[in-house]
């Protein structure tokens, strides 16, 4: 820290009690000055040949007889007159950092200028301050702290606007150039103390990173910082990641709690506020700062109770960089008062920034400019499969809570159902643990979260899952594994929309297109029935099979395939009759929930209505 001593003369001033000061010499005092509650006995010479303004106090009391003078509004108090005044003494005064702005506004109330006497007290400490302290990271910090303490006086002096000027300009210093001996917040490592045995003594570069300013200035009152970080900004040139990592800093730094988003403090205005300006300094670019620290800021601002303003304009930045979001991330709680667990409406919000992005239109700013980069006009492929992967993520987290309304879930799932996905895996998940979480659904509920599914989309191994999944509706097991035959046949060759519809029926019983009981008992609520283990394990069998023929395409045929489940599991080919027959008789009802469930490919169309048409004319004359 830097510092300057001024005067050579031994400090005289004592003090009697805690009111009284006076200054020991041989000749008695003259003057009594009441600053606040203390009384200082003085001489007048040499104060009144430095300070204009205790001149023209002491004409004036000596017109009205008074023998004391009053100056109670001296900025910096007893301690900032006493420096004054030992410097009028000559006595031996040190300035530093914590000091010298009191010292200076108090030598500005009592007018010690130049015309008064050269090298008065207030030029003595303006070149202090422009050699020394404005030259310095350190001092400059901690000078502009204490500036607060002085308004308005600071203000008016351009004391303030000197300390921001000098921070700002350090904050662009070449990192090359950077002394870590400036920061105050971080220890020196062994090598700069000499302590280190493996030193060698030959001094090292140490890398210093860009950011090396930002948790100096977290030291900062919030209004103070506000102007800095504003500074910063304008001379341009400072990276918005650079900014948004202050940013976060400040945050964690005078936010007590913020990292679990539940602020721990007595006074929740001075938060509120700390989070709006908090969140007016973020950069205008995309990814200046994380996802996850503005969900954090998100969540505090909606503890605290900020503005709508405010908490629109983190849902909008949040929506625009989504795809960046982990399942932890979106995991806020819900306010006290809500049954669930879980704020699923705000993850719905932030979907819906998300989607307003995709769907905005073209961008008004041509492909080269700068600003389409900060602001683009579509969410890229590969952003809508990573939120559509986040939020099947989230939805299979908040399904655990048994309080969690189907509405809720179904209509988050919905708002992603858009996205193309190369797999649905994550939904399914997501489904089954609902179904798990929540046994009493009714049959028209369980129908209705299952349609967010595409079959189709189903790896090998989440279909097997399915196929032995008892929480699963008939109809959506049938569905499964027809689409995996489908699946099946094509890999192994037997492409064409006849073969796969002929591959099915020889698994049929002969007499099951036609049967009144195929017609009458496979209804709507036959299909949306949880299956029974029999059915299960027999389609299981079946999906086994599939799996071992589509590994020996070379020597095993379709025929054969179909042979073999007749000769060696005699009781799972019933059952997969039965299970077939049903979804024969029923294929037009199957055809119109895939068209509507699972956007049904043209392949699996064509093999339902090539065979289904002697069945569905069954039922029609029967009904």
């Amino acid at each position: 820290m830097k510092f300057m001593k001024l005067g050579s003369k031994p400090d005289q001033f004592q003090t009697e009690g805690d009111n009284i000061r006076y200054v020991a010499t041989e000749l008695a005092t003259d003057m009594v000055i009441n600053v606040g509650d203390v009384k200082f006995y003085l001489h007048k010479f040499p104060l009144l040949s430095k300070s204009f303004r205790l001149q023209k106090l002491t004409a004036h009391t000596n017109e009205e007889s008074n023998d004391e003078i009053n100056i109670d509004d001296i900025p910096g108090g007893p301690e900032a007159f006493e420096i004054c005044a030992k410097f009028c003494y000559g006595m031996t005064v040190t300035l530093n950092a914590y000091n010298v702005i009191a010292a200076r506004c108090a030598a500005e109330y009592l007018e010690m200028y130049e015309t008064v006497e050269k090298g008065n007290l207030i030029y003595k400490i303006e070149v202090f301050l422009t050699s020394s302290i404005f030259r310095s990271w350190k001092d400059s910090i901690i000078v502009l702290q204490t500036t607060k303490s002085f308004l308005p006086w600071s203000e008016e002096l351009k004391i303030v606007s000197h300390c921001l000027d000098s921070v700002a300009s350090k904050a662009y210093i070449e990192t090359s150039k950077v002394d870590w001996s400036y920061t105050y917040n971080r220890k020196k490592l062994p090598s700069e103390n000499g302590s280190d045995p493996l030193w060698n003594g030959v001094k090292k570069q140490p890398y210093v990173p860009r950011d090396w300013w930002v948790e100096d200035l977290s030291e900062l009152h919030i209004d103070l910082y506000k102007r800095v970080i504003t500074s910063i900004k304008t001379k341009g040139g400072m990276s918005p990641e650079v900014i948004g990592e202050a940013l976060r800093a400040y945050a964690y730094r005078r936010l007590p709690g913020f990292s679990k988003g539940t602020i721990q403090g007595s006074d929740p205005a001075k938060y509120q506020y700390l989070v709006d300006v908090i969140t007016s300094l973020l950069p205008a670019e995309k990814r200046s700062v994380s996802c996850s620290f503005l969900v954090r800021l998100l969540q505090t601002s909606i503890s605290l109770e900020c503005g709508e303003t405010v908490r629109s304009e983190l849902k909008r930045r949040i929506g625009l960089q989504l795809d960046e979001a982990s399942v932890a991330d979106l995991l806020l709680r819900a306010p006290a008062n809500e049954t669930i667990t879980y704020d699923i409406d705000i993850v719905h919000e932030l979907v819906q920034q998300f989607m307003l992005q995709k769907r905005s239109g073209q961008s008004d700013f041509p492909d080269d400019n700068e600003f389409q980069e900060m602001y683009p006009a579509f969410a890229s492929e590969a952003s809508k499969v990573k939120v559509a992967r986040v939020i099947d993520g989230y939805l299979a987290e908040v399904s655990r809570d048994p309080n969690l309304p189907l509405a809720k879930f179904v209509n988050l799932a919905e708002m992603v159902s858009g996205l193309l996905r190369p797999s649905h895996d994550g939904i399914y998940r997501a489904i089954d643990m609902y179904l798990k979480e929540h046994p009493g659904i009714t049959k028209s509920e369980r129908k209705r979260i299952c349609k967010l599914m595409d079959c189709r989309k189903l790896s090998p191994e989440a279909c097997m899952h399915a196929v032995q999944n008892e929480r699963l509706p008939l109809r959506v097991v049938v569905q499964v594994l027809f689409f995996e035959q489908t699946r099946a046949t094509t890999s192994s060759g037997g492409g064409s929309t006849p073969d796969r519809a002929g591959t099915i029926k020889a698994l049929l019983p002969g007499e099951s297109h036609g049967s009144s009981r195929s017609a009458t008992t496979n209804t709507d609520e036959d299909w949306d029935a949880v299956p029974t283990a029999e059915e299960l394990k027999a389609l299981k069998g079946e999906l086994a099979m599939l799996r071992l023929r589509d590994k020996d395409t070379n020597s095993i045929d379709m025929k054969m395939g179909a042979e073999k489940v007749g000769g060696g599991k005699a009781k799972g080919l019933v059952m997969s009759k039965k299970i077939f027959s049903k979804l024969w008789s029923n294929k037009d009802r199957l055809s119109e929930n895939s068209s509507s469930d699972t956007s049904e490919s043209p392949g699996s169309s064509n093999a339902g209505e090539s065979k289904s048409t002697p069945s569905r004319s069954r039922r029609h004359s029967l009904s």
